[in-house]
């Protein structure tokens, strides 16, 4: 490892070929009040604009910024893996590209650190996007903690800084699925939640739908958490209970003449409602199954097409 560099500074990048320029001005203007040994890395996640080629640009004029392009769209946290593994720092900030995250924030990180914490996380107390995905991701996080049985903050993203044996932690796992701000969680380390000023967007939108957060949440809660196969366990003693209980009723009223003609209602229904229990739990063990099947392929996370200004 370099030790001459101190801070890395990666970020994954996804149409935003017009904020590349602004995001490294920001980041050079803050970082060079700590330190002149820095790093930008900027991971292009094989974005559909012109956003290699602004990268290109400012890789040309600064040779502290390092481009990576990936072969194909993998996904934002497996760029920002991607970007993780060539980094050289005794610290690393993680942020995204749209400036939501602020650069003028990394100076305040990185003195919090120097007090003796591992990982400190940029907490958006007021965040600047929209009710729906705010309401979305306070839903996403309350059901990842009850699934996983830790604690999760969606105030909490990917923006922080992190000493170099969590980013090495983080890099020795070797989960199919990426989430980063589960994974710097769960290697644990002292941790501190810093209050962070959170700006809108600078152009665009977010690269996210509702159907990209379901998909994530459902990957995210089947790779890290066994629960939903315990859950249906008790869901299975709990339908037998209430059969039993409710059969015993039934009898009763048999004996005492309340029940004159046996009806076939009853009988469909059970054997539908049950038959639906049995295919949803079929259905969660297929979807573990199938991610075992994704890891014991063990193919890359990522793959790099080209890079700049990396040894």
């Amino acid at each position: 490892m370099n030790t001459n560099i101190e801070i890395s500074i990666v970020s994954p990048v996804y149409r935003a070929e017009n904020i590349v320029p602004e995001l490294v001005k920001q980041i050079v203007e803050n970082v060079q009040t700590i330190t002149s040994n820095y790093e930008i890395i900027l991971v292009n996640d094989a974005s559909p604009d012109n956003s290699w080629a602004a990268i290109e640009k400012e890789c040309a004029k600064n040779t502290k910024v390092k481009g990576i392009n990936l072969s194909r769209n993998f996904g934002q946290h497996y760029a920002i893996t991607a970007g993780l593994s060539y980094t050289k720092g005794e610290w690393i900030v993680v942020m995204d590209c749209d400036l939501q995250d602020r650069p003028d924030e990394i100076p305040n990180l990185y003195n919090k650190a120097l007090e003796g914490w591992n990982s400190v996380f940029a907490q958006r107390v007021e965040r600047k996007d929209g009710f729906f995905k705010k309401m979305f991701s306070k839903l996403f996080y309350s059901l990842f903690s009850y699934l996983t049985d830790t604690k999760q903050d969606s105030t909490v993203a990917n923006f922080g800084i992190y000493n170099r044996k969590v980013i090495d932690a983080i890099l020795s796992m070797n989960d199919k699925v990426r989430f980063f701000p589960t994974m710097v969680q769960w290697v644990g380390f002292k941790k501190y939640y810093l209050p962070v000023k959170h700006s809108d967007r600078l152009e665009g939108s977010s690269s996210y739908n509702f159907k990209s957060l379901i998909k994530l949440a459902v990957n995210n809660i089947i790779a890290f958490s066994d629960k939903p196969l315990r859950l249906t366990i008790k869901l299975g003693f709990y339908i037998s209970m209430i059969s039993l209980l409710v059969g015993l009723v039934y009898l009763i009223l048999y004996f005492i003449g309340h029940i004159k003609v046996i009806g076939f209602t009853s009988l469909f229904i059970s054997i539908w409602f049950l038959a639906g229990i049995v295919i949803s739990i079929l259905g969660i063990v297929g979807l573990y199954v199938g991610k075992i099947f994704d890891n014991v392929k063990r193919r890359p996370l990522f793959i790099t097409n080209e890079s700049l200004n990396i040894e």
